[in-house]
C-alpha cells in the first residue's frame, strides 16, 4: 500500500515523471539551497532523494530572496534521452508585483551533471514543459497581472489571469511563435501549476487553484486541440479537501498524473497535516499519492470515488510496504554534508560552513532571519512529534556571537537555544525566539537571565516536539538533561504561524545556526545530530 504523505515534510507541488520502470518526483525548495528535491521510486511506495540539481552559482544565486520566495513549482519531465528540469526564481513577494524568471536545465542522468539554465521568460510563475507526441515541445506558466488588488500574502483571482502555451525550440534555446492563453480557469479561481497529459486524442490539462491554504484544489479540462478551447471536468475538480475539514489531508492540490508501464494511472499532489485541535501545519506541504481511474465518460477520477484524498492508496505492486522511519544520527565524519540538511540562499557555501572531518563548522555571519549569508544548516521536520539533539563546542567572546539548535521556519519564525556571552554570566545559555512577529521580526527571550556555562566545556543540546509544544535541554560535562526555559508554542513555526499559508510556503526545520553581528566570523564546532521521530 502506499501511505501518504509519500514525501512528509516540507516538499509541496510534486511533479512526477516516469522514465522506463523508475518514477521520479520534484518539488519546490524557495530559499534553501540547493534547489529543487528529486526523490526516485521503483514502486510508488517507498522514495529516496537523489538529487538537487540546481547546485552552482551559475544555476541559482537566491542570497537577497525574501521569505518564501526562491525556486517555485519546478516541472520534471524525461523526453529525447534527457531529463528537462523547468523551474521559478522568484524574487519578490510582496506588493502587486512578482518578479519570477523562469528556467530550463537538462541531465542525461538524474543525478546529473546538469546543464547550466536556459532563460525561458518572466510573465508568471508555476512552469510545465510538455513533449508532444508530434515532437514539438510547449511551455506553459500561468501568467501574472499586476494590474490588481491581489497583493503577498492576501492572493486574489483577477492576478492569476490564465495559463500561457507557447512551442519551446530546444535547439534554439528559446520560444517561437506568439504566447495564447489557453485557460482561464474555473469560477474557483486563483489558477496555477498547470499540467498537460495526452490520451485518446484530447489533452487534458490539470491546474492548482483556490489558493495554496484551505481551498485549495486539483482542476481538470480538457481539449481537442493544444491551444484549447477546453471543458471542464463535470466535476470540476479531481481531487480538493476544500468542503471535507475533518480528512486527514488537508490543502490538497497542485499535482501531476503519471501513467505506469500497464496503464494505471497516478496523481501527485502537495496536502498538509494539520496539528489536531490546531489549524496549523508545522510540516509544510507535503506530497501524496492518489490512484485515478478513467470514467466512461472518459474522464479521470479517484480510484476511491469522491473528491477526497485518502492515506491509503492501493499500490502498482500490493506487496510492496513502506519502509519503517528510523532515527538519524548524524557524527559529521568526512568532507560531505550528509544529505538530509540543507541551507539557505547562499551558493557559496564555503563562507558558511566547512566540513572538518570530525565536525560541522559555522563560520558565523550575519543575523538569524538573514537572506544573504546566514549560518542555518537544518534538516526537514518530518513527524509532528520528534527530538532533536547536537553536541556543540563554541567560545563566544561578545553578546553578538551566539551558536546552537533552532526550530526555524522564517525570520519572523524560530525558536533557538544559543550558547552565548553575557557581560554578568559569561558563556551561558540564552533563548531567541520570534513567535510569527510579521513583519517586524520583534524578539522575544523566554529565559528570566541567562543559565551560566562552566568555561569551554562542550555542551549538548536538544529539543523535544510533541504536536504544539517544544521544550528545550541541555548537558554538559556527562550530566544528565536538564530542561531549560518555558515550553514554547512549536506550532507557530508552520505555514499558518504568523503571517499565515498565503505567504509562508515551506515548513519547519531543525538544525544548527551560528551569528556573529560583530563580523569577527567566529566559529562553531558540531560533533553530532541527532533527529529522532517520536510519533511512528
Amino acid at each position: 500500500m502506499i501511505r501518504n504523505p509519500i514525501l512528509p515534510g516540507f516538499n509541496p507541488d510534486p511533479s512526477i515523471c516516469r522514465a522506463g520502470p523508475d518514477y521520479y518526483i520534484a518539488t519546490s525548495t524557495f530559499e534553501w539551497y540547493p534547489g529543487v528535491q528529486i526523490h526516485h521510486s521503483t514502486d510508488l511506495v517507498n522514495w529516496r532523494l537523489v538529487a538537487r540539481p540546481l547546485n552552482r552559482a551559475s544555476q541559482l544565486d537566491m542570497r537577497g530572496n525574501p521569505d518564501s520566495c526562491g525556486i517555485w513549482a519546478p516541472c520534471l519531465s524525461h523526453a529525447d534521452g534527457l531529463f528537462w528540469l523547468v523551474y521559478t526564481d522568484v524574487k519578490r513577494l510582496d506588493g502587486n508585483f512578482k518578479d519570477a524568471h523562469n528556467y530550463i536545465v537538462t541531465a542525461k542522468d538524474i543525478a546529473g551533471p546538469w546543464s547550466d539554465p536556459v532563460y525561458i521568460n518572466s510573465s508568471g510563475f508555476d512552469p510545465s514543459l510538455f513533449h508532444d507526441d508530434d515532437g514539438r515541445k510547449w511551455f506553459l506558466n500561468m501568467v501574472w497581472n499586476h494590474r490588481t488588488d491581489s497583493v503577498g500574502g492576501r492572493p486574489k483571482h483577477p492576478a492569476f489571469a490564465g495559463i500561457l502555451a507557447q512551442e519551446y525550440d530546444a535547439d534554439a534555446g528559446k520560444l517561437v511563435g506568439d504566447p495564447v492563453n489557453i485557460f482561464a480557469g474555473s469560477d474557483h479561481g486563483l489558477v496555477e501549476g498547470a499540467h498537460l497529459f495526452r490520451r485518446d486524442g484530447w489533452y487534458f490539462l490539470t491546474v492548482a487553484e483556490g489558493g495554496t491554504g484551505y481551498d485549495h484544489a486539483v482542476t481538470m479540462a480538457r481539449s481537442r486541440d493544444l491551444m484549447g478551447p477546453y471543458e471542464l471536468h463535470p466535476d470540476t475538480f479531481l481531487m480538493t479537501s476544500k468542503d471535507a475539514p475533518d480528512a486527514v489531508l488537508q490543502r490538497a492540490g497542485h499535482g501531476q498524473m503519471v501513467e505506469t508501464p500497464d496503464g494505471v494511472v497516478y496523481h501527485t499532489h502537495l496536502c498538509s497535516r494539520p496539528l489536531p485541535g490546531v489549524r496549523r501545519s508545522p510540516l509544510g506541504r507535503e506530497t501524496a499519492l492518489q490512484k485515478c481511474v478513467w470514467g466512461e465518460d472518459g474522464w479521470l477520477r479517484l480510484a476511491q470515488g469522491g473528491l477526497v484524498p485518502d492515506v491509503e492508496v492501493e499500490s502498482p505492486d500490493p506487496a510492496s510496504s513502506k519502509t519503517p522511519d528510523e532515527p538519524v544520527i548524524c557524527d559529521f565524519t568526512g568532507d560531505i554534508l550528509p544529505d538530509d540538511f540543507q541551507w539557505l540562499r547562499t551558493p557559496h557555501p564555503e563562507r558558511i560552513f566547512t566540513m572538518t572531518g570530525s565536525a560541522l563548522r559555522l563560520h558565523a555571519r550575519e543575523s538569524i532571519g538573514s537572506w544573504f549569508e546566514q549560518a542555518l544548516v537544518a534538516r526537514r521536520q518530518e513527524h509532528l512529534c520528534f527530538r532533536a539533539e547536537t553536541t556543540l563546542n563554541f567560545a563566544p567572546r561578545t553578546y553578538q556571537q551566539a551558536a546552537g539548535l533552532v526550530h526555524y521556519y522564517n525570520r519572523h519564525k524560530f525558536h533557538y537555544l544559543a550558547v552565548t556571552w553575557h557581560e554578568d554570566t559569561g558563556r551561558s545559555l540564552t533563548i531567541l525566539s520570534c513567535p510569527g512577529d510579521w513583519p517586524h521580526g520583534k524578539l522575544e527571550f523566554p529565559l528570566e537571565k541567562p543559565v551560566a556555562l562552566p568555561g569551554d566545556v562542550v555542551v549538548d543540546l536538544a529539543m523535544n516536539v510533541d504536536g504544539a509544544d517544544l521544550q528545550f535541554f541541555y548537558k554538559v560535562s556527562g550530566e544528565d538533561w536538564r530542561p531549560v526555559g518555558p515550553v514554547l508554542d512549536a506550532s507557530v513555526i508552520s505555514d499558518e504561524g504568523g503571517r499565515g499559508e498565503h505567504a509562508s510556503f515551506t515548513g519547519a526545520f531543525t538544525g544548527m545556526a551560528a551569528f556573529d553581528t560583530s563580523g569577527s566570523v567566529i566559529t562553531a564546532d558540531f560533533d553530532r545530530f541527532a533527529y529522532i521521530p517520536m510519533d511512528i
